[in-house]
């Protein structure tokens, strides 16, 4: 059937002004050349729009074709290019042949342009009838002085050789076009001729890249491209040959476009696997990264050096301070990337280096001059920390320069670095003194509550020694400065400024009297004064000035007295085991640690932050610790704290592990998968387009870009019926979904007795989804089928539905008919997979992201695991609470969930669930005799349409059924 395949369309305009055929017959009538043009676009949009227009093809052909403005000229050939040529059978319309000889004209015009722009259009033509009177003419434009005129005749030739007759219209093409090769100078029409060879006549193609070998370096990137993809296509023919192209590569690798050199290293890596030409490609790639100035091409060089390391990690290792040269890019993603491909490639060889690189890095971010210092700065004391935990011999090394931002202002960065001295002195014992001696000279320099908290917290558990002890015991009470915090005098004024039922004042003055002698030796008296203000100080942050523990206290930091408290109790109590003070001494610390938590309850109930519950509790315990009444907990203090953490420290290690070996045993050929033999192949009955599929497949797999393909049950499992089995047409869908857009298989059938004219499939949408081509017309006999397909663009991930109708027209009715199609939704988790992240950081993305959605649990489960695990599979997302921290029978769960989509959105769940008892005597229902679920999932993302659609995705999927929930 004529209609069978589907026609391309090359331009599409869009058009929304419609004009009529009268008024762009009347002013293509005229003289005037500006209104001509006009009207030639008029008219080419109304036939790209799907409108016919016959009644202007003659008056097209009387006052267009004998036009001299070169404008509608180009024009006048888009507008033959994009009407209808053939009738319904496909024999060519006899109007036709009155452009043939105007196309004759223009190829032997004196301006070469006209020339060229003829020689384009008739790269487009299929129909051999008009070709075939334009030979001569086209042939001779192969010896134009003008090289534009040579190398669109070369493209034309080109073109016109792989029609089906074309053979037989230009029979000895493949010598002309040899002979134009060996003799022309001019770059493009060289790289053309070249291409049609290698096309054509691949014999003839190699002889001459080999004959001009020594010629090599001298060709222009264009045509050196061209030699690249020659060789790429021989290869594949005849893969034994491909020793004799290796050395016209090496050549080519010395190419100074950078265009050359990467399309060089990829072929040489897809030819050879062997060690030399890996290390030779990757040391192209490592150029690239380090000369071009382009992030997008950098970013390209960085996915191919991972593929070279995932295939050739032993070539790879040698080049990782090379690569580590990328880190010299402003861009935050090539950093990233470079450091996440390098910290693979570390072995014990290397590790050196390595950590000395990234030191340098890490110095230089203290230049305020520098971009971004921060976010850069944590992404590589996250980098060292791998490479500590990896190698813990060169955590020496590191962690002295690492200290020493523990009072940076980016408290991410500082936050990273502390806990990378928490996992040092739990893994390395050897570095505890060294560490906690310098933790003490920089104690000081830190002024975030949180970053300050971890430090007390491993000063409380790692000093052992008691100089040890007792240095900590000094760093504490010169960062607490002295006490009372408030003194009576600064009370009684917050009293009297704050009667009852006021309002707290927005910023009250402590301040404190002693003696001062004068320049003339008198005595004066001086105040200090502070000031703490209970509106703008965000609590979190000390103040510039003043100890850092007392400002932080100051500014209503309450939590962090709960944990000044607990150091004090492990801090003593050590001493007091050691026995190594005489005990008058040990009394005195006793008192003032006493004293300084009494001063730190004191001020919770005197400022106007209201001290909190749960840190009165604290420090209320470690007051009764500290005066002997709760013995039985020293044991807790002493021991279970420190245990716990190694606990924790080792299950995340034994997690990376995991992980990683996880990820190196990953398969990439299935055992069972078929093994394909093109030497094998019948290629008779293959058309040029089905061979050229076959080579770009082949060539994407040698490259690492091909994914295997869906199997044809899978397929089968992705049909949706669209129409019912009654109606005249029947419809089903096949949907694919690809990265950025979903790709619909119509299947489209007539059940009818008559012909179907005009049959259109039209969709609309929902969401973030854009239809991309414009519907198309169809004619079906009765009993015939049709494949639509149609193109969706995705640009975020949300759930989103597509929905539409099929109309036709039928023979003997004046009215379309019209068939509503079933709505097809598109789920959002077939663009969201599982990823993990670390701890800090999804804490830091969770106080940043601004949308949230809060899912009330409503399920008939009534196992808090069981509802668990049923989230987590029914979201596609990876749990990053510890398995251990999950274990045991218990009423309570909270856990952290996390996935990643194909756009780069992150997505995190909180699920925080708890089981109720049921009440004496009530009965319960169905399935839920064991209790009910009650609690609530948290979504947040930085879009909202993620947020509101894997929120929409858990209401629907976390009820189960009274079986599974019972089972």
């Amino acid at each position: 059937m004529a209609n069978a395949v589907e026609k391309s369309c090359t331009m599409l305009v869009y058009n929304d002004k419609q004009a009529s055929a009268t008024e762009i017959k009347e002013a293509l009538e005229g003289n005037d050349a500006g209104a001509k043009q006009a009207a030639m676009k008029k008219a080419v949009s109304l036939l790209l729009a799907g409108e016919q227009l016959p009644q202007l093809f003659i008056t097209i052909v009387r006052y267009v074709l004998p036009s001299e403005d070169h404008t509608v000229q180009k024009l006048l050939l888009l507008y033959l290019e994009a009407i209808e040529k053939t009738d319904a059978s496909g024999k060519l319309l006899p109007e036709m042949i009155l452009i043939c000889q105007n196309l004759r004209n223009n190829l032997q015009h004196p301006n070469e342009y006209i020339r060229g722009v003829t020689l384009r259009f008739l790269c487009r033509i299929k129909e051999e009838e008009i070709l075939e009177p334009l030979i001569p003419s086209i042939l001779a434009n192969l010896e134009h002085r003008h090289s534009y005129v040579r190398r669109n005749a070369v493209l034309a030739i080109n073109s016109i050789y792989k029609l089906p007759k074309g053979e037989l219209l230009l029979a000895d093409a493949p010598e002309t076009i040899e002979r134009l090769l060996r003799q022309e100078q001019d770059l493009s029409t060289r790289r053309n001729c070249l291409a049609m060879l290698t096309n054509s006549a691949v014999d003839r193609a190699i002889r001459y890249l080999l004959d001009s070998v020594d010629q090599l370096a001298s060709w222009g990137d264009l045509l050196q491209l061209s030699a690249l993809d020659l060789i790429r296509k021989a290869c594949r023919s005849s893969p034994g040959e491909k020793g004799k192209f290796i050395k016209t590569i090496l050549v080519l690798l010395q190419s100074p476009s950078p265009a050359v050199m990467y399309e060089c290293a990829v072929t040489l890596t897809s030819l050879s696997s062997a060690p030399s030409a890996v290390r030779a490609a990757a040391n192209c790639f490592c150029s690239l990264l380090s000369s071009h100035s382009d992030n997008n091409v950098k970013l390209i060089v960085l996915d191919r050096l991972q593929e070279l390391k995932e295939k050739h990690r032993e070539v790879m290792t040698d080049m990782v301070m090379d690569t580590l040269r990328a880190l010299a890019s402003p861009s935050l993603d090539i950093r990233k990337k470079t450091l996440d491909i390098s910290l693979e490639l570390i072995t014990s060889r290397n590790i050196d280096e390595v950590v000395s690189v990234l030191k340098k890095e890490v110095v230089k971010t203290q230049n305020k001059e520098y971009d971004k210092a921060g976010e850069y700065r944590q992404m590589l004391v996250q980098a060292i920390h791998s490479c500590a935990v990896k190698f813990p011999e060169v955590a020496g090394n590191v962690v002295h320069v690492l200290m020493d931002f523990l009072g940076d202002a980016n408290t991410a960065s500082a936050l990273d670095v502390i806990f990378f001295v928490r996992e040092i002195m739990e893994t390395n014992a050897k570095l505890r003194p060294n560490v906690l001696e310098r933790l003490h000279t920089i104690f000081y320099q830190i002024r975030s509550s949180r970053v300050v908290s971890c430090a007390l917290w491993i000063m409380g558990e790692y000093c052992a020694s008691t100089a040890e002890i007792l240095a900590a015991l000094s760093t504490l009470k010169d960062a607490l400065g002295s006490v009372p915090f408030l003194t009576d005098a600064a009370e009684g004024e917050e009293a009297a400024a704050t009667p009852s039922g006021t309002a707290a004042p927005a910023a009250t003055v402590v301040g404190s009297k002693r003696p001062a002698v004068l320049a003339d030796g008198t005595y004066a008296t001086q105040s200090a004064v502070a000031e703490v203000s209970s509106s703008g100080g965000a609590p979190g942050s000390a103040s510039a000035t003043g100890p850092n523990l007392r400002s932080l206290l100051l500014a209503g930091d309450f939590f962090l007295g709960g944990v000044i408290a607990g150091t004090f109790v492990k801090l003593l109590l050590r001493l007091s085991a050691l026995r190594d003070v005489p005990a008058s001494q040990i009394n005195t610390h006793y008192a003032e640690a006493m004293q300084y938590v009494v001063a730190a309850l004191r001020l919770g109930e005197s400022t106007p932050t209201p001290l909190d519950a749960d840190s009165r509790d604290r420090m209320l315990l470690c007051l009764r610790v500290l005066a002997g009444q709760d013995t039985w907990s020293n044991s807790v203090w002493l021991e279970e704290c420190r245990r716990a953490f190694a606990v924790l420290t080792s299950e995340k290690q034994k997690e990376a592990v995991a992980r990683s070996a996880r990820d190196e045993a990953r398969a990439a050929v299935q055992p069972d998968d078929l093994i394909d033999f093109q030497v094998l192949k019948n290629r008779k009955g293959l058309s040029q387009l089905e061979v050229e599929d076959e080579v770009t497949s082949d060539l994407a797999r040698a490259t690492g870009y091909a994914e295997a393909a869906a199997a044809a049950s899978s397929r089968l499992n992705r049909v949706l019926q669209l129409t019912g089995l009654s109606d005249p047409v029947y419809a089903e869908a096949v949907v694919t979904v690809h990265q950025y857009d979903i790709v619909l298989d119509v299947t489209v059938t007539n059940r009818t007795n008559e012909t179907m004219q005009a049959l259109c499939l039209e969709l609309a949408t929902m969401g973030d989804l854009k239809l991309v081509e414009r519907p198309q017309n169809y004619t079906l006999a009765p009993g015939d089928t049709k494949l639509i397909r149609a193109n969706i663009k995705v640009s975020s991930t949300e759930t989103g539905v597509i929905f539409g109708n099929i109309v036709y027209e039928g023979t003997g009715y004046s009215e379309r008919s019209v068939v509503v199609l079933n709505d097809i939704h598109i789920d959002i988790m077939d663009y969201i997979s599982p990823a993990y992240c670390a701890d800090v950081q999804f804490r830091n993305m969770w106080a940043e992201f601004e949308w949230e959605n809060k899912v009330a649990i409503a399920t008939t489960f009534t196992d808090v695991a069981a509802f668990l695990q049923h989230i987590i599979s029914t979201t596609n997302m990876k749990c990053l609470t510890p398995p251990s921290a999950l274990e045991g029978e218990c009423g309570y769960l909270a856990a952290n969930l996390y996935a990643k989509s194909v756009f780069g959105e992150d997505a995190l769940v909180n699920v925080s669930v708890e089981k109720t008892q049921p009440a004496p005597g009530a009965p319960a229902a169905p399935g839920q005799e064991g209790g009910r679920l009650v609690g609530y999932i948290r979504i947040r993302s930085k879009t909202q349409g993620i947020a509101l659609s894997l929120g929409d995705k858990i209401t629907l999927m976390q009820k189960a059924p009274v079986t599974t929930a019972a089972a």
